[in-house]
């Protein structure tokens, strides 16, 4: 729950958006003719906005809201980006559970309330955080859900998805525009198709194999195609001396010699399990924004990995 203090210095940053936005109409007509025709789009992440710009071309503006780098878990939103949420047509929400999204949502409709909000996550199989724990962890008297997982995005099947209810939001916004739109649609899905096949050959033969990753960004990728995920990270902390031990004991079991970590969270418990297990930390972004290449490349350090 944001403090007294976060609460005070967001109203006043919405009142000065709104004070800019308002003045900043007589001028509004001075800038260059097919920019101020664009339609802008917000995204929470950066495949997002790879979706909205394959499928929207040039008749679209991009509003990234979680920069590179940064945690969907902590990010807050800086005053230009404040901004630019109050001239957006549009906001692509991830949709299923992600955190930025949770507290911030309602706060930039209060900034935009004519923002057309659209669920990518419409029509995609959600999963339950807990299914990324290890099968011991389940067991555990005081283990609890903790809800959906978010990371919709890393499974090119729901990419796909995401990718239609992109197209369909920005049809109803500019009807016009419906053939242009379709074609980029239908042009970057049959990328994605494409790249689904090139990682159903390379995972071939592997399903079944476990990798361990620190925060559970992967499990709709491993649910597709057949692996386990363990992870670290247990329900949004590091692990205790006794869930250490055991993640240990999994790693030496399954003979797992590679950690896979991310930017955005700290890697020093990875490390010190890499070294009990005679192993090493690589690093994979699940937030990349050529989304095509990123997990091209993913799937074959993942079976590389499994051998």
């Amino acid at each position: 729950m944001l403090s007294l203090l976060k609460k005070k210095k967001y109203a006043i940053i919405v009142a000065l958006i709104l004070l800019v936005g308002t003045c900043g109409c007589i001028s509004e007509n001075g800038g260059a003719e097919s920019e101020s025709e664009k339609i802008i789009v917000a995204v929470s992440v950066l495949p997002q906005q790879e979706f909205v710009e394959k499928v929207g071309g040039d008749k679209v503006k991009t509003v990234l809201m979680i920069p590179p780098g940064a945690s969907p878990a902590t990010y807050e939103p800086t005053p230009r980006q404040l901004q630019e949420i109050s001239d957006a047509s549009m906001y692509a929400i991830v949709g299923s559970n992600l955190p930025f999204e949770e507290v911030w949502l309602d706060k930039l409709l209060d900034i935009n309330k004519d923002m057309v909000i659209v669920d990518c996550s419409k029509g995609i199989q959600l999963r339950e955080m807990d299914e990324n724990h290890n099968e011991e962890d389940k067991h555990e008297e005081e283990h609890t859900h903790e809800g959906i997982d978010p990371h919709i995005w890393t499974n090119p099947i729901n990419a796909q998805i995401m990718v239609n209810n992109i197209h369909e939001a920005l049809v109803k916004i500019d009807p016009e525009n419906e053939e242009y739109y379709t074609k980029n649609r239908d042009s970057y899905i049959a990328e994605l198709e494409e790249l689904d096949s090139r990682i159903r050959a390379s995972l071939e033969g592997k399903q079944g194999a476990y990798i361990m990753v620190f925060h559970p960004s992967w499990g709709y990728f491993t649910d597709e195609y057949g692996l386990h995920m363990l992870t670290i990270e247990i329900e949004g902390k590091e692990p205790t001396a006794k869930e250490l031990s055991r993640i240990i004991n999994s790693a030496k079991e399954h003979e797992i010699k590679v950690i896979f970590v991310q930017s955005q969270f700290s890697t020093q418990c990875a490390e010190a399990i890499a070294e009990e297990i005679d192993g090493e930390v690589v690093q994979i972004d699940p937030l990349a924004k050529d989304y095509i290449e990123n997990l091209d490349n993913v799937t074959e350090v993942f079976a590389a990995v499994i051998g």
